[in-house]
C-alpha cells in the first residue's frame, strides 16, 4: 500500500527536532518513500488527513519483560512465587501454548499503544523469540522485537528459576550462554544483583549475587558468540563488577564514582533508566502499594541510584536510554509514556529530548538508527500519530490515534487499560 500523511505537524525523533508544518510523509510499502510539500502529494498514494495531529516516530523501549501484565499484588496476598508460576505456565504442551499466546497478546498491547519496538531483558523459555518470529512473519501484529530469551542467574539470585536460569560456576555460565544461543536470541541478560522485589533487608536492594568469575566467563561466551550483553544491577558494587567484566549495558543502575564513570567510557557501555518500577514502591503509601515497608524503603533507595546514574551518565556524554521494566508491580504493557514523564520530571532533562532518547536515542544504543528512529526518507515506516504536542505536554503520548508498524497501518488502535492502575499513578505525578 501507498500511505501519504498529510496535514499534521511532523516531530522527527532527532535531539533538535521542532515541528514542522506543510509537509507530507509517504509511505510505500515498509519503508518512508520521501518527505514531500503537502501540495505535491501523488495522486496514487492514498492521504491520511492527519488534521493538524502531531506524527512522529514510534517509541522504543529498552527493557521488558513479555511474560506478566503488571497487575500489583492485592492486599494481604502473599508474595508472588514466580517459580512456581514459571512451573504452571511451562508444565505441557498445552499450558506452554496458552502461555506463549499470553506473550503474543502483551506483545500486541505494546504495539497499539505506540512502541513499534522493544527490547526484552528475560522471559519463559524462548517464548519471545517465536512471537518475534510469528511479528515478522506476518503471522502476529506487533512491535519488532529484540529479545534475550531466558536469563542467567545464580541460585537465590534474581528471578532465578522463572525468567531466569541459575548457575553454579563459569563452566555453567558459558554452556547456559550457548544453549541460550540455540533459541536465538539478540542478546544476552545477566541478574548480579537483587533487587527490590527480592530484597527482605531494609536498605540493602542491589545484594551482589554473581560472583565476577561467571560474570566474565557468560559475557565472554557471549561476546564469542556475537551477543551483547544487558545486566540488572541495582547497586553501586553491582555496576563496578558488571563493567569491569565485560557487561556491555546496565539496566536501572545505581549512584556511580569515578571509577564506574571512567569503566562506562572504557567499555563503551551505555545505561539503561528504569523509573517507573521503582516509584511505586517509593512514592505509593503501604496501602496503596500493598507492598511491605522494607520494599517501600529499598525502593526508595533504587529510585535514587537510578537517577544518580542517569544524571552522570549525561554529565559524562555516556549513551542513557529508556526503559519501562513493563511487568513490574504497576508497570502495565501500554504506559510506556510515563517513562518518558518521569525521565523528564526526576532527571531534570527538557520533553524534547525524553522523546529524543525513545526514539532515534534509543535506535542508536540498539544499533538500529540507521533503520528506525526518526522520520527519514528510506527509513522504516514505524509512525504513531497524536493530537496534542509532546515537546509541551508528554501526557500527549498517552493516547495514541494511529499506529504505522512496518507500513502495517492501524487506525484507531485499541487495547485493554486498568484504570485503577492508571489512576494511581496520575496521583503521583
Amino acid at each position: 500500500m501507498k500511505y501519504a500523511f498529510t496535514n499534521g505537524t511532523i516531530l522527527n525523533g532527532t535531539i533538535d527536532m521542532e515541528p514542522v508544518i506543510g509537509k507530507t510523509v509517504l509511505v510505500e510499502g515498509e519503508k518512508i518513500s520521501d518527505i514531500v510539500d503537502d501540495k505535491d502529494v501523488p495522486s496514487d498514494y492514498e492521504k491520511i488527513d492527519l488534521n493538524g495531529s502531531y506524527l512522529l516516530p514510534g517509541l522504543i523501549d529498552l527493557h521488558v519483560h513479555l511474560a506478566l501484565s503488571g497487575e500489583p499484588p492485592k492486599p494481604d496476598s502473599k508474595p508472588k512465587d514466580y517459580s512456581k508460576l514459571y512451573a504452571l505456565l511451562t508444565g505441557n504442551k498445552i499450558v506452554r501454548f496458552f502461555a506463549r499466546n499470553l506473550v503474543a497478546g502483551y506483545a500486541r498491547t505494546e504495539v497499539m499503544s505506540g512502541v513499534t519496538t522493544l527490547r526484552t531483558v528475560g522471559g519463559i523459555l524462548d517464548f519471545d523469540a517465536q512471537v518475534r518470529d510469528m511479528i515478522r512473519e506476518g503471522k502476529l501484529v506487533g512491535p519488532r522485537i529484540l529479545c534475550a530469551n531466558t536469563g542467567v542467574s545464580v541460585p537465590g539470585g534474581h528471578f532465578a528459576g522463572s525468567i531466569a536460569t541459575a548457575v553454579s560456576s563459569p563452566e555453567e555460565a558459558k554452556q547456559l550462554v550457548r544453549e541460550i544461543h540455540k533459541t536465538n536470541p539478540d542478546l544476552i541478560k545477566l541478574m548480579i544483583t537483587g533487587g527490590v522485589m527480592d530484597s527482605d533487608e531494609s536498605g540493602m536492594p542491589g545484594v551482589l549475587k554473581m560472583s565476577p568469575d561467571i560474570v566474565k566467563a557468560a559475557c565472554e561466551e557471549a561476546h564469542e558468540l556475537g551477543y551483547k550483553v544487558a545486566a540488572h544491577v541495582e547497586s553501586t558494587e553491582g555496576v563496578r563488577v558488571a563493567l569491569e567484566n565485560g557487561v556491555d549495558s546496565i539496566e536501572h543502575g545505581a549512584t556511580p564514582d569515578e571509577e564506574i564513570i571512567k569503566l562506562f567510557k572504557e567499555r563503551k557501555a551505555v545505561d539503561i533508566c528504569t523509573l517507573s518500577p521503582a516509584i511505586p514502591y517509593a512514592k505509593f503509601e503501604l496501602s496503596e502499594s500493598n507492598a511491605l515497608p522494607v520494599a517501600k524503603q529499598n525502593g526508595e533507595i533504587v529510585l535514587e541510584g537510578v537517577i544518580n546514574c542517569a544524571k552522570a551518565c549525561i554529565e559524562n556524554d555516556i549513551p542513557v536510554g529508556l526503559g519501562s521494566d513493563v511487568s513490574c508491580p504497576f508497570v502495565t504493557h501500554y504506559n510506556f509514556w510515563r517513562e518518558l514523564y518521569y525521565f523528564s520530571k526526576y532527571i531534570g532533562r527538557p520533553k524534547k529530548e525524553a522523546l529524543y532518547r525513545a526514539t532515534l536515542g534509543n535506535a542508536r544504543i540498539i544499533d538500529l538508527d540507521k533503520e528506525i528512529g526518526s522520520i527519514e526518507k528510506g527509513k522504516c515506516a514505524d509512525l504513531i500519530v497524536v493530537r496534542d504536542n509532546p515537546l509541551e505536554d508528554l501526557t500527549a503520548l498517552r493516547n495514541v490515534s494511529i499506529v504505522m508498524t512496518r507500513g502495517r497501518l492501524i487506525r484507531k488502535p485499541k487495547h485493554k487499560k486498568m484504570d485503577h492502575i492508571d489512576a494511581l499513578l496520575d496521583k503521583y505525578m
